[in-house]
């Protein structure tokens, strides 16, 4: 859950789709319409997900053309998008948290995105120069105006996650961090975010798995630090980038993570992830034992209890999953 909002175990991060490297439009667009197809209900991007040298919002523009031209339902389709950060021309990044910034960022990106309101919006990045309760004051002045639905914070310790509890209240849903089976450091958030129902969503989630299991084995096989990974893989019969997600997703009941995609049939490798229940046995050669609790078998994330409506998806060859879809307010 996303606040009253449930999605599906696994989502999509469309940054790959709108920086440098990118795609054509016509991939771009199918990968999102993949992702959908197989059943993912969780769109991530951000304002500043643009080449050096476009225009912000650019992502966003991305995404809202996808559902716009999608054949199927999108109503049960959450949107997060993230402000705070900008891009410069040579490549670099920027971080703004000023109060007035992040107001008139949101309401590009709102215009962007269409809808009555941002379904998810995240605080990108704590700026070093603004004290962040100045920079969580505004996102809760964008929910009081009706402008964000939901809130949440990214690349933040454990204190700021406090105090963002603090000043947002249970309208805070989401914490995105990066956490992979590289990098490994963000535990004492992980656990906070299960101990107060946030959803946890992992950023890069296939660090130490570089490349896409539709690209077959990698160089990493050899390394003893990733290369439990392919071992699983091939005893199942599976790549590692799924065999990644489905250990992300062992980790505790509130993590969702949001794997990029740069074409349709990585994104739906990803969104199988949440078919590959790994063993006891798996779990302790992959590393790492439970957070708390156990996700539902049938792959969807459930935070605080809410209602919602489903469907059913099958796929050839793969076991039926309920993936139950975000119910827009």
């Amino acid at each position: 859950m996303l606040g009253d909002v449930r999605v599906g175990a696994v989502g999509l991060g469309t940054m790959p789709l709108s920086i440098e490297g990118r795609p054509d439009e016509a991939r771009a667009v199918a990968t999102v319409h993949a992702a959908l197809d197989a059943g993912v209900t969780l769109l991530d991007t951000a304002d500043s997900y643009h080449p050096p040298g476009g225009e912000p919002g650019e992502g966003e523009l991305l995404v809202a053309r996808a559902l716009a031209s999608y054949g199927g339902r999108t109503d049960g389709v959450l949107v997060a998008t993230k402000g705070g950060r900008g891009r410069t021309a040579d490549g670099g990044w920027t971080v703004d948290g000023r109060p007035g910034h992040l107001r008139r960022a949101a309401e590009a990106s709102a215009r962007r995105l269409g809808g009555d309101a941002i379904g998810l919006y995240q605080l990108h990045k704590p700026d070093p120069a603004v004290p962040y309760a100045e920079s969580l004051g505004a996102v809760r002045e964008l929910l009081d105006a009706g402008t964000v639905r939901l809130a949440g914070v990214s690349n933040v310790d454990a204190e700021r996650i406090l105090l963002a509890r603090e000043v947002l209240g249970d309208r805070l849903v989401s914490v995105q961090n990066r956490y992979s089976p590289a990098v490994r450091d963000g535990e004492a958030e992980l656990r906070l975010c299960a101990e107060l129902g946030l959803a946890f969503l992992p950023w890069s989630p296939l660090g130490g798995i570089s490349r896409s299991s539709l690209d077959g084995t990698s160089a990493l096989e050899e390394d003893p630090e990733f290369g439990a990974f392919h071992r699983v893989a091939r005893a199942r019969g599976t790549g590692p980038q799924r065999v990644a997600l489905a250990w992300l997703l062992s980790r505790s009941e509130t993590v969702l993570p949001i794997p990029g995609a740069s074409r349709p049939e990585t994104a739906r490798d990803s969104a199988a992830a949440t078919g590959l229940v790994l063993t006891e046995e798996e779990l302790r050669e992959l590393g790492g034992s439970a957070v708390r609790g156990k996700r539902e078998a049938s792959g969807r994330t459930e935070v605080n209890g809410a209602r919602s409506y489903g469907r059913e998806q099958e796929a050839p060859g793969r076991t039926r999953v309920n993936r139950a879809l975000a119910v827009q307010g």
